[in-house]
């Protein structure tokens, strides 16, 4: 019989906002796949969690799909963790995932902080529905389109954006969008957490 793969989302920053069912998955799965084997062994050993890792992120998991797949068909099962927050949100693992759906693996989430929602719930606004744009682009013209495509949303819009890009960032969006309600997160759940309005 397979095993599972569980898709455990981590914490944001703040290791207190694990959940007991991911520290329990961590706990009983055969190998962690997490896009940093560094961050993620902080993770474990503070909770004293001795699961073995291995890497899997952007640029090796074409590769790395494959062995895990065996050993999810061997029966043993497999937790994926990103850096920080959800796997799969702007965050690599799609690839691993869906692999293991073709394959007839059983995939299950386990939900958690999220950066998006964190975000959302300190921004002071209502929030019935919400636009997630991921990673703002690179180059200017690009993200001055981009972010003419999102002015029009017509509700909150959720996006990622470097530290080193913030002011550029802002200037685009008053240039595009005009004077319009924002908040900025940093830190979120951190020490210096930190919201801008």
């Amino acid at each position: 019989m397979p095993g599972t793969l569980y898709v455990v989302a981590t914490p944001i920053g703040n290791l207190e906002d694990v959940t007991a069912r991911a520290l329990r998955v961590l706990r009983e799965v055969a190998v962690v796949a997490a896009e940093d084997t560094r961050r993620t062994h902080n993770l474990l050993v503070h909770f004293g969690i001795t699961t073995p890792t291995t890497s899997l992120h952007e640029h090796n998991e074409q590769a790395k799909t494959a062995l895990l797949l065996q050993r999810l068909s061997a029966g043993e099962s497999v937790a994926l963790v990103s850096d920080a927050g959800t796997p799969v949100i702007s965050d690599p693992g799609a690839h691993f995932v869906q692999a293991a759906l073709d394959a007839g693996i059983h995939v299950e989430p386990i939900p958690g902080v999220s950066a998006v929602t964190t975000l959302l719930m300190a921004s002071g606004q209502e929030v019935d529905s919400f636009k997630w744009a991921g990673f703002a682009p690179n180059r200017s013209n690009d993200r001055d389109i981009w972010l003419r495509a999102l002015a029009d949303a017509g509700e909150p819009v959720i996006f990622f954006e470097a530290p080193h890009r913030i002011a550029p960032m802002l200037e685009a969006i008053e240039r595009v969008a005009g004077d319009i309600p924002l908040c900025v997160g940093r830190e979120m759940t951190k020490r210096h957490e930190e919201f801008l309005r």
